[in-house]
């Protein structure tokens, strides 16, 4: 999810109250209720997070091979509960992002087009921005440490721009630079600092690619901005020395080329599971219950475990599958869907929701969203919309009556969940998955525990999650799908 202060799960949002949506009447097989709430357990819960979180599985980055085995492990627990595939034959729902990966046979760099530069030991990428193809040549020009005043737009045009790096922000000493005119910029060592080790990590990033949601042709994206750290050696070759002064032509020049890998495309997964209905006509409404299960993958060889965001919800998706299973056939038809890419800009489910993948004559009615579901105090769960929110609908109404705690309002059947009634999660309506099923003109139901320190962290482990509370987030869902299954749906 989108970074966002804690502190604003509890401001209200200046919205005009609609009135209060009429409920279905709660009305399924109590029968089949009672098994399907009994089989979701938290020892199972357990043991799927710290797989989906562990750190072999790397962070889940869309797109990596470790998400591509969890997608799989998810699959084979669908084809074991007995589960449909939700894309025609298919449980995967592919994708097509773009990429852009560096070809490593393609790099060259030479000074004064004569010294052959080594990548690795002469120069090297800083980050991920390095993913172009582009022939950079020019002179060279020393703007001292990148302050603003140390660009001089009259020099630069048509040079590179040669800046002393310690730690300072390179995002800022390249828009300064790029708005100056240069045509790069080159990051020479400080004092005894070794450029070359400290970027060994960042810039693989170039070399495993980058992705991003395919372009639609409308936009015009900015060109390419080569940056490039350089060795002490390098440094020297390029003209620099301590009596280098600002806005000087270091009298030499440097060409970079680079270029892209084959293919610029890769195929992101979505894990779709389909729940047939068992009504001739009620069959063809689908309830969507979704989750995602990619988080932010490993940065600078720390692996961002992802146990709460959103191992949790992906947990707690598998352990509604167990439910169902147990339940046997509802009246209308349930889909499950584990999305990739929230983390990214919600392309899983924006993917989906412009192309759905529903037998013929299906259509999405409702969408559950699960997200962040396993931390912070045991009986504290937020919802979105609120009654407070323009899309406040029934099955929202709903979720607040199947999670209220014992002792709190009169449905005997919501009392067992143990949550005190549903915070408002507003401010977060657009941050996560069910903002894209909205799109279909559906109800959408956001249920999310709050943020906390751990988040987007490294330390979001399996250790710290709260699977009883992610169990009890599950039976609610479950027992919501139950109370949905009336001849008319009405939210």
């Amino acid at each position: 999810m989108t970074v966002l202060l804690a502190s604003l799960l509890l401001a209200s949002v200046p919205t005009v109250a609609p009135s209060t949506p009429t409920a279905p009447r709660v009305a399924g097989n109590n029968v089949a209720l009672a098994r399907g709430l009994e089989t979701i357990a938290v020892n199972e819960i357990s043991a799927d997070i710290h797989y989906i979180a562990s750190d072999e599985m790397g962070g889940r980055d869309t797109v990596s091979e470790e998400q591509r085995i969890a997608a799989r492990f998810i699959k084979n627990r669908l084809v074991r509960l007995g589960f449909t595939p939700g894309n025609g034959e298919k449980f995967l729902y592919e994708y097509p992002l773009a990429m852009k990966a560096l070809d490593p046979a393609s790099l060259s760099a030479s000074v004064d087009g004569t010294a052959a530069l080594a990548y690795g030991s002469d120069y090297t990428f800083t980050d991920s921005f390095g993913a172009a193809a582009l022939t950079t040549d020019g002179g060279l020009v020393f703007c001292g440490t990148g302050e603003r005043d140390d660009f001089d737009a009259e020099a630069l045009p048509g040079s590179w721009a040669v800046c002393s790096y310690s730690d300072q922000n390179i995002y800022r000493l390249r828009s300064r630079a790029r708005k100056a005119g240069a045509v790069g910029l080159v990051l020479v060592p400080a004092a005894d600092a070794d450029l070359i080790a400290d970027f060994a990590e960042r810039d693989d990033a170039a070399f495993a690619g980058s992705v991003s949601w395919p372009s639609t042709g409308g936009s015009r994206s900015r060109a390419p901005f080569p940056v490039i750290a350089v060795s002490a050696a390098t440094s020297a070759a390029l003209g620099v020395t301590a009596e280098s002064t600002i806005g000087a032509d270091l009298g030499h020049s440097l060409a970079e080329s680079r270029d892209l890998k084959g293919g610029g495309e890769v195929m992101a997964e979505n894990v779709c599971g389909f729940w047939p209905g068992s009504d001739p006509e009620l069959s063809k409404e689908v309830l969507i219950v979704s989750a995602h299960y990619d988080h932010v993958g490993t940065r600078n060889g720390k692996v961002y475990n992802g146990a709460d965001d959103n191992g949790s919800g992906t947990s707690g998706l598998l352990a509604l599958a167990e439910g169902l299973k147990e339940y046997g056939p509802m009246r209308r038809s349930v889909l499950l869907i584990w999305v990739s890419g929230e983390e990214k800009g919600l392309w899983g489910s924006k993917a989906w929701a412009q192309n759905p993948s529903l037998p013929e004559g299906y259509r999405p009615v409702a969408n559950l969203n699960m997200d962040m579901i396993g931390r912070n105090a045991p009986n504290v769960l937020y919802v979105t919309p609120s009654e407070k929110h323009s899309g406040y609908n029934g099955l929202t109404n709903l979720a607040e009556r199947f999670a209220i705690e014992e002792g709190f309002g009169d449905f005997p059947e919501a009392r067992e969940q143990g949550f005190e009634g549903l915070g408002s999660a507003d401010v977060y309506y657009g941050r996560s998955d069910h903002a894209e099923f909205a799109k279909l003109d559906i109800p959408v139901c956001f249920l999310f525990a709050g943020e906390h320190e751990d988040y987007h962290k490294d330390t979001d482990t399996p250790d710290k999650i709260d699977c009883d509370k992610i169990r009890r987030v599950s039976r609610t869902i479950l027992k919501l799908l139950d109370a949905l299954q009336t001849d008319t749906l009405d939210l």
